[in-house]
């Protein structure tokens, strides 16, 4: 067990830092093909007029660097006008946008407020039992007092059905996390989930019910 245990926390920080790598790589790799533009676009007009840079590599390099901050200060300007809030509106009236944007956004703050993904256990298909699933959301139904959870299949978790539950019948497992649930639905129950979570199984009733849950968030 703590094999596993050593093993899953290598597998999560390494990921964690894969992630907290991937934000940097991103923004060099755009900087260097914007520079790289820039740096064609300037040598392209100059080629009219006679001047060869590489006689004036120096001068050429802060002559390209200086156009760059201008052209970042430039977006950066635009980026506080109503400009981009009139980009977002004409984007939105764009069919399936506004879906992309909100699964990106669950992913991308997954772990705080309204977006938190939440591992939970209902009553599914079975007259008896629970089955496990997620809430993407913590947003109320249409239906008053009632929450959304999904229940992906197995193994391929990009199925599944959705369910409006009652929150008093909703449980959390807050010892659990979406990757914990994702390695549940690929193991095809062959792992338990108490196994996939390295924690002792426990009665229903001393998991967290939905409606507490909220509470505590709320007096946050």
């Amino acid at each position: 067990m703590e094999k596993n245990s050593l093993f899953k926390h290598f597998t999560q920080t390494a990921l964690q830092g894969l992630f907290g790598l991937l934000p940097v790589v991103i923004i060099v790799v755009v900087i260097l093909w914007v520079y790289g533009k820039i740096d064609a676009l300037i040598n392209w007009l100059f080629g009219f007029i006679g001047f060869t840079p590489k006689n004036h590599e120096f001068l050429w390099f802060l002559l390209v660097i200086a156009i760059f901050l201008l052209l970042l200060y430039f977006i950066g300007t635009l980026m506080n006008t109503r400009l981009v809030g009139y980009l977002q509106t004409l984007l939105e009236k764009i069919p399936g946008y506004s879906t992309i944007k909100d699964i990106i956004g669950i992913f991308n703050s997954s772990k705080e407020g309204e977006n938190r993904v939440l591992v939970v256990a209902i009553r599914g298909f079975a007259q008896e039992g629970y089955n496990i699933g997620l809430m993407y959301s913590q947003k109320e139904s249409i239906i008053k007092d009632h929450y959304t959870v999904t229940l992906s299949m197995s193994p391929i978790p990009n199925g599944g059905y959705m369910f409006e539950v009652h929150k008093e019948k909703i449980y959390v497992i807050d010892t659990a996390t979406f990757d914990d649930n994702l390695q549940y639905l690929l193991s095809m129950g062959v792992k338990s989930f108490a196994e996939i979570v390295d924690m002792e199984p426990k009665p229903l009733e001393e998991w967290v019910q939905l409606t507490e849950w909220l509470k505590k968030e709320k007096n946050r």
